[in-house]
């Protein structure tokens, strides 16, 4: 967006300088990225005087001139037409820069006829492609500064030009007099009210406007507004006019044309142009046919497809709606007769067309950001004034079609939690002071958006609006409060630390830890126990990820089948995460799990490569079960889901309801569903069903260590093949809990003299006095105990 300073202050009333401007504005987020001063370059150059001039005495084309300078009379060798007596010139001395030509100006000798600078022309001072003839003025003083009388008599040429970025959400900045509003409300000078002006129709509109009912409102066309003015006079712009745009880059192309393109820079309102006599009937706003073609006003063809917007008379399409008219209707120095447009257009329909059709244009620039809707119906007044005034011609009343959308809303402005969020003390009443400058209405604490403004949706854009204006560079850094003593509060959950905790036990085994999808393929899903319409995804990716994962091993196998296919064979892989049992809230559940896939580890010379067994996952789910603070005492049952081997898996649990975990071999079925080359064990385990401590303290329990010598001792028993260890263990441990610490399967024996059906299970008793040294018949009763538990419980006898 660029704008010059003159154009600035026509809505600002500031005395503030170019760069007081242009800090301000980078402060306020419309960061200035560059600044056009055409006096920084003319400053070094002066008014003189010619005070004779003669032919140069070997060139036809050269004269020799005195001049008289700020430093007395010097001799200039000039080769223009018009250097004559008596005229006021534009004099560079040397050691001046001269822009146009890239020269540093020296004294230098033409023809053998010194010549103590230049006399320049309106090229090489880069003020127009003029260059046939010096500059003559008509006034001014010897010695006075060129920059001095430009801006007395002609400021436009040495009128500042200011460019700035705009960001999506501040539509409002693309126009001049939202640019100034802002710098009024950070206090760089006062805003100018607009000029309103009404204008009185004098005739019914002829042309009728109309906007079809598939396209009217939300996705088209809200709102669209015409009047015919007839006999007006195109050609070309007034100067300043003609200035204003080319100063920012535009090219003048008539009257009319520039008043359409003076009010999308001044207000941020594109208009748009017909000429009337070329206007078949009348005009409606409706869908485009795929195949219908335009010629636009850039003398392009274009090709609409279904459903792009477009603005027809009765035999052929007109102009793309709100990014380009075209060529047929447009206006020419010929026009006399014109039909003047202002319309409020679906923003994302405009970005959808102009995409699609690779127009980029000054009016789909602003009408995909957003327009002010508010300003509709007086745009439409006030340019048709401007044309009245530059073009003359007598107005139509107004015709319209639609009408303009309810934008209003408001948000209630919270002083205190303003001061809260942005860390500055800004007074209740400043705050209201700024939002009002900007153009918001107050009604007790409610704030009432300005319909230029649709980036306010909430109450956190009123803090950020006052932030912005009270400048986020004074915010001044504050230590910290002292730390209350004592025990901070813990700030994660009993579950959160579970997770953490997990993480690192399993990490810590050599697991590396995966982070996939929370999505599946149906068929996949459907292997654990998933894949129903309740965790179907409405609108999914791909294919491959149309429901909620019921478990977390469907991303875990997908993981090891990719890495096989790379050649990595032995696997050890976790995660952490939600699995879902359904797609409603609630209706989730934190998970932990992990796979071994393949060998234990590489052949080394201390000792084999084995595959891995259900044992290895048992080992390892019991070292995270223990490390988040499971029960040691847990029974294991063989009751786990379907994609388990159901002879070699198990499942970890507090009851036959309260279950913590599942380990075992994966099914053959689903390796080979997922393309998972075996062996592969796995365990999952679920946090949350561990029970709490009953008590919660914020410090760990006292250690408890015995000096005194702890003692082993080793029994065999006869059981039968059916027994678990797990019941043996168990019994055994609860022949004396206070003084029997752990208890340890060591060796299982079948066959030989046992006989059909039976098997041995060895176990060693450690045994941890605490209050004094066990004496041998304090052993020998404790072993009776173990033999008599174990008896009762698994019906084994001691082996021999």
């Amino acid at each position: 967006m660029k704008f010059t300073l003159s154009w600035l202050k026509e809505h600002l009333d500031t005395t503030a300088s170019v760069d007081e401007i242009s800090e301000a504005l980078t402060d306020l987020g419309l960061e200035v990225e560059g600044i056009e001063n055409p006096a920084a370059k003319l400053s070094a150059f002066t008014l003189a005087k010619v005070v004779h001039a003669e032919q140069h005495p070997d060139a036809d084309r050269l004269r020799v001139c005195k001049v008289l300078t700020d430093e007395g009379e010097k001799q200039i060798v000039c080769g223009a037409p018009n250097a004559r007596t008596g005229i006021t010139v534009v004099l560079a001395k040397p050691g001046d820069y001269v822009p146009g030509i890239d020269v540093t100006l020296s004294v230098g000798n033409i023809r053998g006829v010194e010549s103590h600078g230049m006399m320049a022309s309106e090229r090489e001072l880069e003020l127009s492609d003029e260059h046939d003839g010096i500059i003559e003025l008509p006034s001014g003083e010897v010695g006075q500064k060129f920059t001095d009388w430009l801006a007395q008599n002609d400021p436009a040429k040495v009128d500042p030009v200011i460019e700035i970025a705009i960001t999506p959400n501040r539509p409002d900045a693309l126009g001049v007099h939202g640019i100034a509003r802002d710098l009024a409300a950070r206090g760089l000078g006062t805003l100018k009210p607009l000029k309103t002006d009404q204008v009185d129709g004098e005739f019914a509109c002829p042309i009728s406007v109309t906007i079809d009912e598939d396209t009217q409102g939300e996705g088209g066309c809200h709102v669209f507004a015409g009047r015919l003015i007839r006999g007006v006079q195109n050609g070309p712009s007034p100067q300043w006019l003609q200035d204003r745009l080319r100063a920012i880059g535009l090219r003048p192309i008539s009257k009319l044309v520039d008043i359409t393109n003076f009010f999308t820079f001044d207000r941020n309102r594109p208009l748009h142009v017909f000429d009337a006599d070329k206007v078949n009937g009348n005009l409606r706003v409706h869908r485009a046919k795929s195949g219908e073609t335009l010629v636009g006003l850039n003398e392009k063809t274009y090709t609409f497809a279904d459903g792009q917007v477009v603005i027809s008379d009765d035999s052929a399409i007109e102009s793309i709606g709100g990014i380009m008219g075209g060529l047929d209707s447009g206006c020419t120095e010929e026009t006399v007769n014109v039909f003047l447009e202002s319309a409020y257009w679906d923003n994302v329909q405009i970005a959808t067309t102009g995409r699609a059709l690779k127009i980029n244009s000054d009016a789909r620039y602003r009408n995909e950001r957003g327009i002010d809707p508010g300003y509709n119906m007086q745009a439409i007044e006030d340019a048709t004034q401007m044309i009245l005034d530059l073009c003359g011609g007598t107005p139509s009343k107004v015709t319209v079609a639609g009408a303009v959308p309810d934008v209003s809303r408001a948000y209630k402005l919270d002083a205190k939690r303003v001061i809260s969020l942005v860390g500055m003390e800004i007074p209740e009443s400043e705050q209201r002071q700024t939002l009002t400058a900007l153009g918001f209405k107050m009604t007790g604490d409610m704030a009432n958006v300005p319909s230029w403004r649709p980036d306010v949706l909430g109450e956190a854009d009123l803090v950020e609006e006052v932030a912005r204006i009270a400048s986020l560079t004074k915010l001044q850094g504050k230590p910290l409060p002292r730390m209350t003593t004592g025990v901070p509060r813990p700030i994660l959950s009993p579950i959160q630390k579970r997770e953490q905790i997990a993480r690192r036990t399993m990490a810590a085994l050599g697991y590396n830890e995966c982070v996939t999808y929370s999505f599946i393929d149906s068929a996949s899903a459907a292997l654990f126990g998933g894949g129903q319409d309740a965790t179907m995804l409405a609108n999914p990716i791909s294919s491959e990820m149309s429901h909620l994962r019921p478990a977390l091993l469907p991303g875990l196998l997908q993981a090891a089948a990719r890495n096989q296919a790379r050649g990595f064979m032995d696997l050890a892989l976790f995660e952490i995460g939600a699995a879902f049992s359904g797609g409603e809230p609630g209706e989730q559940h934190l998970q932990a799990a992990g796979l071994l896939v393949g060998n234990t580890g590489p052949k080394d010379v201390h000792g084999a490569s084995r595959p891995v067994d259900l044992f290895d996952a048992k080992a390892d789910v019991e070292a995270v079960l223990s490390a988040i603070g499971a029960p040691a005492k847990m029974q294991v049952m063989r009751n786990g889901p379907d994609w388990w081997h159901p002879g070699r898996h198990g499942v970890l649990c507090l009851g036959p309801k309260k279950v913590l975990a599942v380990f075992g071999e994966v099914h053959p079925k689903v390796l080979r569903e997922m393309g998972v080359k075996g062996p592969a064990v796995a365990y999952t385990l679920w946090p949350a069903e561990i029970p709490l401590p009953r008590k919660t303290v914020a410090t760990r329990s006292a250690l408890a260590i015995s000096d005194l010598q702890p003692v082993e001792r080793d029994f065999a028993f006869v059981v039968d093949a059916c027994v678990q260890a797990l019941d043996l263990v168990n019994a055994a441990a609860g022949a004396d809990k206070a003084l029997i610490e752990s208890v340890r399967v060591f060796d299982e024996f079948i066959g030989g003299s046992l006989g059909e059906g039976k098997k041995s299970l060895a176990i060693t008793v450690r045994m941890q006095p605490t209050d004094k040294t066990l004496k041998e018949k304090d052993i020998e009763a404790v072993g009776a105990k173990i033999v008599e538990k174990v008896s009762k419980a698994t019906g084994g006898v001691l082996r021999g």
